[in-house]
Formats: C-alpha cells, structure tokens, sequence
C-alpha cells in the first residue's frame, strides 16, 4: 500500500519540471491527481501515462477559474481533495534593475508576482474548503532564491521570498486543519521559461550555455539537480503519517546552500 493512497491532489503547473515528478511520484505512492496546466499535450501525456489516476485541467493558474474548475475536476471525480501542490513559476535569467526601463520593470513585475505568487494565492482559495473538510495540506514549490542571493535578478528574487512568507502566513491561518509547507529546490535542469515581457519566453533554464558546471560547482554536494530528486520531500509533507506534526516549515533540497565554505565550497575538497 502506497504512502498516499485513496488520497487526492491538486498540482497547479503538473506538466513538466518538478510538477511532473511529484504528479508521478505520487501516483506511483497511490494518490490520484488533478493537474492544471496551461498545455494541452502535457495534460493528455499524463492522462496517457497513468490512466484514471490522473484528470487534468487545461488553463492558465493566474486565472480564478481556472484553478476553480480544477478543484471542481478533483471533487467530481474523486470525490475529496487531500492536497494542494503548487509548482506553477518562470524565472527572470538574472534581469537587472539597472538595465530595465521603467516601463519594463512595471510589466515584468506584474507578470512574475502573478505567476510566482498570486497563482498560489489563487489555488490556496479554491483549494480552501476541500482542504479543511479532508483535514488536508498544501505544499508550495519555493527556490534557493527564497532564502539566498543571485539565484535570479531582484524579480525573481522578490517573488521567491514572497512565496516563502506565504508559507508562514497560510500555515497560521489554516490550523489546525491543514497543514501548509514549502520545498526549496536549488537549481535545477527544467524547461522554466523566462518572462514574455522581456522577451524572455523562448529560453528554457536546461538550455544555458554552461548551466551544469554553474550547478555542479555551487552546492556543496556538487549535484546537478534534476526534478525527480526533489519528489521524496514533496511526499514526505503531503503525507500525515510521515509528517503530522509538520506545518510552517520549509524542506531545502539545494545540494547544502546553507553549508557552502568561505574558503572552499566542501570540507573534503582540496
């Protein structure tokens, strides 16, 4: 018997990255999932891959009705919604203050404060009754960005940081009945997209020239991280029987960021 089985989840962004993992994951551990997804083909690609256990939404998560009609799916076809995973963001690729013009600085705000956190804002309240009525959790996708610089430009940066003090704040308003809870990630090899704004759209992070060394030569356990390898804490915190007593709390899954050497990145290496 799986960690989360006859348990349901909700993951907003579920089509790629780190999404996809945990959708997998938690599928393989038993749970059924509801995916929202701006693409379509992602959307039938899971559907494909696991049959019953997955039903997907194709919309765009910024939207209010997009993320009602994917609890609306979750609660139809399952019958109860236990989890809330968010995994919705795109990245700025180091966008500088000094180099934006006022009017780009004004668009690309918009855009990755309602990407990276009015999306989660807009799920949490969908998700809101469900969740309390399945004494359930919510797990939000935060970054090395969250707690550490030059993981991004100041946008990202702003957005990340946001997000982790959602946490804190939706943590405190939904006990006792649903735990809430974060996963940082380091970097790691995605599809993230940059900001449509700044014409960012067509870069995807795995395609930068030189991004595996960045990687590798930044964390003290000189991992190039892949999405899979951030699952087990996403399982860890949707389950209660693992983590019951857990809410507020971020897991950092960044190959050792808070361990990194002022003299040398690793206390083995010469």
């Amino acid at each position: 018997m799986g960690l989360l089985e006859g348990r349901t989840t909700l993951v907003t962004g579920g089509g790629s990255g780190i999404g996809r993992a945990v959708v997998d994951a938690f599928v393989h551990e038993g749970a059924r999932a509801v995916v929202l997804d701006v693409v379509a083909e992602r959307i039938s690609d899971l559907e494909q891959a696991h049959g019953d256990q997955v039903a997907g939404v194709v919309g765009d998560a910024t939207t209010w009705s997009a993320n009602q009609s994917a609890v609306a799916l979750a609660l139809e076809r399952y019958g109860r919604l236990d989890c809330l995973v968010c995994c919705v963001g795109i990245w700025d690729y180091f966008a500088s203050i000094q180099t934006l013009e006022p009017d780009q600085l004004d668009a690309a705000f918009q855009e990755i404060m309602d990407v990276n956190v009015k999306s989660y804002m807009l799920a949490t309240k969908a998700a809101w009754d469900a969740l309390v009525e399945s004494n359930g959790s919510v797990i939000y996708t935060l970054s090395n960005s969250s707690f550490y610089p030059n993981g991004g430009g100041p946008l990202y940066i702003a957005s990340k940081w946001a997000t982790r003090g959602l946490v804190i704040e939706m943590a405190f308003e939904l006990a006792p009945r649903v735990r809430v809870n974060g996963v940082a990630p380091g970097g790691t090899l995605t599809n993230l997209r940059g900001l449509r704004s700044l014409g960012q759209e067509g870069l995807r992070l795995r395609e930068t020239p030189g991004i595996e060394d960045l990687m590798r030569q930044g964390n003290p356990l000189q991992l190039v991280l892949n999405p899979e390898d951030h699952a087990g804490a996403y399982l860890y915190l949707a389950s209660p029987e693992l983590s019951r007593g857990v809410t507020g709390t971020v897991i950092n899954s960044d190959g050792g960021l808070g361990v990194r050497g002022i003299a040398r990145l690793a206390g083995l290496l010469t």
